[in-house]
């Protein structure tokens, strides 16, 4: 399952997300925010990332730098919230750090660059190199 949830200066990409998920039948959740009205972001990532943690799914926020989103997300246990700017952090982080929720910076992506992190995101699995499963487990641990 797709988590997704994005603040007023993320609504027009979240809605294109929610758009091109549901062409492609991609089953998701939206947690808003549903309008270009100003919206406090930090209840909105809570929301996502306690979704994710729940159902082992990914999360996709939106914010306007990716920031403040991905900051919030971090405070939980089993979240690994990450700003991504393009699909090559997308594969990096997937492999490399298990990275299960990606908050994106809307005021600095197009639409069609933000798919591709997206899809990316979406289609790249986690390594299980043993390095990285012990770094994980490191971070887990604090």
């Amino acid at each position: 399952m797709i988590f997704l949830a994005a603040d007023h200066a993320g609504f027009e990409l979240k809605e294109s997300i929610c758009h091109k998920l549901a062409e492609r039948k991609i089953a998701f959740e939206d947690f808003g925010t549903f309008s270009t009205e100003p919206v406090d972001y930090p209840g909105l990532a809570k929301q996502l990332t306690k979704a994710v943690i729940k159902g082992s799914g990914k999360g996709i926020m939106l914010c306007g730098s990716g920031q403040g989103m991905a900051i919030t997300a971090n405070r939980f246990k089993g979240a690994r919230a990450v700003v991504v700017w393009n699909a090559k952090m997308a594969v990096e982080t997937r492999e490399d750090n298990d990275a299960n929720i990606i908050s994106l910076p809307a005021r600095f992506l197009n639409e069609s660059t933000t798919w591709e992190i997206i899809s990316t995101f979406l289609s790249t699995s986690f390594s299980h190199e043993d390095r990285h499963k012990r770094r994980i487990r490191q971070i887990d641990a604090t």
